[in-house]
């Protein structure tokens, strides 16, 4: 069973509240969800629409075939209407138009409601969102207990507001008795090892479990999900959360906490990413441990702030002025987007340097049930010196020269009779200002050295899915990941022999798999931005060349079925 149901209104409508109240109680009902926000960047007004995907099994990715539209204006029919199966049913707020409407959809089912006025009756023209919920529960074929359980939870604070909602349910209910067409769902059972998520919540969650103390930001759409996740919690997770006047305090915060010794992170999205570059490049020669989130959207300058993209690839790759490394991990989904984080945190305390993490909006705000995350599994490791260790040390050198590069680590007033010294300018063992030619490339090379650890010890190649002998081999990094897995088992079905690479860990780049897997197949790179950054990259540092590049850079992600054509029509015919 897969489902599609399409939520489309006006910003300001209670688009935001139906779709949460409407994935709740599909996910408390036992469904697998993946919830999609499609949104303009304005308070009011605009065309604004909410995808709810469901079923009985695991769903990775959107689509665009709806099974019922709901429309909250007329605008919303215009757009939708053509997407509608010709078996779904489109439901709509009841206007003057529907002689109109019938006409255009003969094969579907209208269902028309004057769900303001139920409301007003109720007491409160607000409800209106929830007789649709109603409505919908019904055509669904599923009872209101679940249904009531959410709202109670959700208006838990206002007691004669929660009634009109369980009012204006049961009205809308009663309402749907007379649509002629209706759908059943398959008897599923409610995971209590599973929680409903989006991909900021899961980095809010990752860094704090990570042991984040600081996070500091200046809000950015697509990021401010991070801050308001961790902002809301902070005293709970005791985490203190700083709305910086911009996103250079925000960096240069952040690097203070790391610099006091406390486990120190930032985000924004790519322009506020702009402002913080100088900011990179200090935390790189001053090796101090930092991960900076990059929650992308189209550029450049303003761009498209609510939509998405994957176009700050070689951005953040090449982010800061001079030779120093860092590392760039793209996050593939909700569950990647939790332990990546956490990891991001550790290997940036490790290796001392900076850690830059990459999502974007389509990650950021799609809504999926997960797996509960396994904490017994994480481990955080401390790249301090210990207390014990600091009395001993009568000679401090926070940049001594090792066999890999990395330096002991101490925080200011941790030693006894010794400081803390770190530079932004060239610097000797001690941290002091050096101009001479011998100790500026050792110290170069005592940065790069952490590098060469990182690949030896802790560098990830791609996940590869799929047989050993391939006809075609899909590449695809981040975000595409959820639409490319079900791509290639839309071809599998038609009997081709398909293998997908993603790749996590993008700088420094892993090669071993991706050279293992090239020979033979069809190459095929699928990329979020206009320029197939990550074929550029691929082939800028192994010097293979991608077979065909698809790409997309409206502003909207990919779909499996979108993929499938395009590969369908572009590759194999």
């Amino acid at each position: 069973m897969d489902f599609n149901l399409v939520i489309a209104g006006e910003a300001g409508q209670g688009l935001n509240t139906l779709n949460f109240v409407l994935s709740k109680i599909l996910f408390k009902s036992g469904f697998h969800i993946y919830s999609t926000k499609n949104y303009e960047s304005r308070v009011r007004g605009g065309h604004n629409f909410m995808k709810i995907r469901f079923g009985d099994e695991k769903i990775t990715a959107p689509k665009d075939e709806q099974d019922i539209l709901l429309a909250l204006n007329k605008a919303s029919i215009e757009i939708h209407q053509d997407y509608v199966k010709d078996d779904g049913i489109m439901i709509y707020n009841g206007e003057s138009y529907e002689g109109e409407l019938r006409e255009k959809n003969q094969d579907k089912e209208i269902f028309s409601l004057e769900a303001a006025l139920i409301a007003q009756d109720i007491g409160n023209g607000r409800v209106a969102n929830t007789v649709f919920v109603g409505v919908l529960l019904k055509l669904l074929g599923m009872n209101l207990k679940i249904a009531e359980e959410v709202l109670d939870e959700y208006f838990r604070r206002a007691e004669d507001i929660k009634q009109m909602n369980i009012d204006a349910l049961h009205k809308g209910y009663e309402k749907a008795e007379v649509a002629k067409r209706r759908f059943e769902m398959p008897e599923v059972t409610p995971r209590d090892n599973q929680i409903l998520i989006n991909g900021n919540q899961a980095i809010g969650m990752g860094a704090a479990v990570a042991g984040v103390q600081f996070y500091s930001a200046y809000p950015m759409t697509p990021a401010t999900g991070v801050m308001n996740y961790l902002a809301k919690r902070q005293n709970d997770l005791g985490i203190v959360v700083e709305q910086a006047e911009d996103e250079i305090a925000a960096i240069m915060m952040a690097l203070g906490g790391s610099y006091s010794g406390i486990r120190s992170m930032t985000g924004s999205s790519g322009g506020g990413f702009a402002l913080m570059t100088e900011a990179v490049s200090f935390a790189g020669i001053a090796e101090l441990p930092i991960v900076i989130v990059d929650v992308q959207r189209p550029g450049p300058a303003t761009g498209l702030p609510t939509r998405t993209e994957q176009a700050d690839l070689l951005f953040t790759i090449n982010a800061g002025h001079g030779d120093f490394p860092k590392m760039v991990i793209a996050v593939k989904d909700a569950e990647d987007a939790f332990y990546q984080t956490f990891r991001a945190v550790n290997l940036a305390e490790k290796y001392q340097i900076p850690v830059i993490l990459l999502s974007d909006q389509f990650l950021a705000d799609a809504e999926v049930n997960v797996d509960a995350f396994d904490l017994e599994e994480l481990e955080n490791y401390n790249g301090f010196i210990s207390d014990k260790e600091a009395k001993n040390i009568t000679d401090y050198r926070r940049y001594a020269f090792s066999d890999d590069g990395v330096s002991p680590m101490a925080y200011p007033g941790q030693l006894e009779d010794d400081i803390v010294l770190i530079d932004s300018d060239e610097h000797d063992e001690h941290g002091h200002i050096i101009e001479d030619a011998e100790t500026r490339v050792k110290m170069v090379d005592k940065r790069f050295d952490k590098i060469d650890k990182l690949i030896m010890e802790d560098l990830e190649e791609p996940e590869y899915v799929g047989p050993e002998n391939i006809d075609y081999l899909l590449i695809g990094w981040g975000s595409t990941y959820g639409p490319l897995q079900e791509a290639r088992e839309l071809l599998e079905q038609d009997g081709h022999d398909v293998g997908l690479l993603t790749f996590s860990d993008v700088w420094p780049l892993p090669i071993e798999e991706l050279e293992d897997k090239i020979d033979g197949p069809t190459s095929i790179i699928v990329e979020n931005n206009g320029t197939a950054q990550f074929s550029r990259l691929i082939s800028a540092e192994t010097g293979i060349m991608i077979n065909h590049e698809l790409v997309k850079y409206n502003g909207r992600p990919f779909t499996a079925h979108e993929i499938y054509e395009a590969i369908q029509e572009e590759v194999i015919d």
